[in-house]
């Protein structure tokens, strides 16, 4: 092992960004920016658990992952507060006493034009991408209790998007309220639960390959022309967020919101 000119060998550095040995949660985990997410904490050494509302999805997603690393589905819905009850007991019930990363990544949108914008598209995008995340928190707060330590803190990471962050054409307003309220939460969150050795961060994904973006794929959509990359995320881009917040790389990070959105929020 080479020592390098700040005392450091190139083990400490592969070491600053492995997750030997942790657990971590990701809700949503069965597909798009979930799948990718767990997919990258799978390959960086971590066991995974992954939600997804239908059975069938979790365990197929699941199943597929394994072929990364130890990955168990927990069908479930995410998005309530009796669901996640139930979701909690469930990780328990695999003999799980110490969870050192949750990720809340399941959501809802909605997009309508504003003069037909409904009443229902309201509470349910509002109670998945906002309240279901704090209350995941609160569920399994001993349980990150449980995995943190003054050098090494749990991790909580909340999936933003840029639609907090700025203002869109997505014409999805409840979507992007919610996001800019989770983006606030996570800040609070953060301050809140510092002192328990816990960091609350939130990524702010851009455009990314995903079912929630399929119409806006195509090549007549002129989306990578709002991108100053002129491309959308791939897998490794997000993987690479979340590996980072999550190890030993970002332990002194919390209370960020961090965009990963090929330049949108930082070049405008």
């Amino acid at each position: 092992m080479a020592n390098t000119a700040n005392g450091m060998t190139s083990t400490d550095i592969a070491d600053l960004f492995s997750l030997t040995d942790k657990v971590a949660l990701v809700t949503g985990g069965a597909r798009g920016l979930g799948k990718m997410i767990a997919a990258g904490l799978l390959r960086a050494g971590a066991k995974v658990y992954i939600t997804s509302r239908k059975e069938e999805d979790a365990l197929a997603a699941a199943a597929d992952l394994n072929a990364l690393g130890p990955c168990e589905a927990l069908p479930g819905d995410a998005g309530s507060p009796d669901g996640i009850t139930e979701l909690a007991a469930l990780f328990r019930q695999k003999g799980e006493t110490a969870l050192h990363i949750l990720v809340n990544n399941a959501g809802r949108t909605w997009g309508a034009p504003f003069d037909s914008f409904p009443d229902k598209a309201w509470a349910g995008v509002m109670a998945v991408n906002v309240q279901a995340p704090f209350r995941l928190i609160q569920e399994l707060l001993p349980e990150l209790e449980a995995a943190a330590s003054t050098g090494d803190p749990a991790r909580v990471i909340n999936i933003g998007s840029i639609a907090g962050s700025g203002v869109t054409d997505l014409q999805a307003y409840s979507y992007g309220a919610s996001k800019a309220a989770i983006h606030f939460l996570g800040s609070q969150l953060a301050a809140d639960l510092v002192s328990r050795n816990i960091n609350v961060n939130t990524v702010a994904p851009g455009y990314f390959p995903t079912d929630m973006t399929a119409h806006l794929q195509d090549e007549d959509s002129g989306l990578t022309g709002k991108i100053p990359m002129r491309r959308m995320g791939n897998p490794a881009d997000i993987a690479g967020a979340i590996i980072y917040l999550s190890s030993a790389a970002g332990a002194y990070l919390t209370g960020i919101v961090l965009p990963v959105d090929g330049g949108i929020a930082g070049t405008r």
